[in-house]
């Protein structure tokens, strides 16, 4: 399996995933973490036992959300899938949390004064919205954060409609031509919340086929990829 790691401190483990290492075929190869996509829910299931072996956890505990490009972000509890929402935090050992995307942002947010973590799910319209704001005032305290691969200002055409409320929110250089540059809007939403240290991985899901499924690359037909976190125990 290939898959990054954020070192965040003792507390937390903290992986990004790729698309390697799993047991999905075809579109979806190989490490599938989506359930809604044309994929056998038996891989999609494997593929999540296998990363959350990565962080040390029981996928019987895993949490998710049911995302919705929204700003909301919920507490994790154990086992618990399907409440719509974008963010999930926990200052609970033991409770795995991921998040889904296939071009969007996967975000981590770390508190360094107390054991708490947050994981987001990223678009433009969670962005917009204030998806970042509202996963560092549900941890407070002191925070760190990293911003995930996702697609990159390379690849991120947008028209006018996405484009100005950017410019507006973000600063001009955020868009140059068409492209959009998500990585720098989101580094800067974490900033005005005070996230003092973000760090950045600047890699581009549409450029990489063999390590990242990309949803405009593959216009809808693939996998997702995203972000696992816990508090450890």
């Amino acid at each position: 399996m290939t898959v990054f790691r954020w070192d965040c401190g003792a507390a937390y483990r903290v992986v990004f995933s790729t698309r390697v290492g799993g047991v999905s075929e075809g579109p979806f190869a190989s490490l599938n973490l989506g359930r809604l996509t044309l994929d056998r829910e038996e891989n999609v299931e494997e593929n999540r036992r296998r990363l959350c072996a990565e962080v040390g956890a029981d996928v019987a505990t895993l949490a998710l959300n049911r995302q919705r490009h929204s700003a909301t972000v919920n507490r994790a509890r154990a086992g618990a899938r399907g409440e719509p929402g974008d963010g999930l935090w926990s200052d609970e050992p033991g409770v795995p949390m991921l998040k889904l995307t296939a071009d969007c942002i996967p975000i981590a947010l770390a508190r360094e004064d107390r054991a708490a973590l947050a994981v987001l799910h990223a678009g433009w319209r969670g962005l917009l919205e204030g998806i970042v704001d509202a996963g560092a005032t549900a941890l407070g305290g002191t925070l760190r954060a990293a911003v995930g691969p996702a697609i990159g200002p390379c690849c991120y055409e947008v028209g006018p409609e996405v484009a100005e409320p950017f410019r507006r929110r973000f600063g001009a250089d955020v868009v140059t031509g068409r492209k959009l540059d998500l990585w720098t809007a989101a580094e800067r939403a974490l900033r005005e919340a005070g996230v003092g240290t973000v760090e950045r991985f600047d890699l581009c899901t549409s450029c990489n086929p063999e390590q990242f499924f990309s949803h405009r690359r593959d216009a809808g037909v693939t996998g997702r990829q995203g972000v696992i976190g816990v508090v450890a125990g």
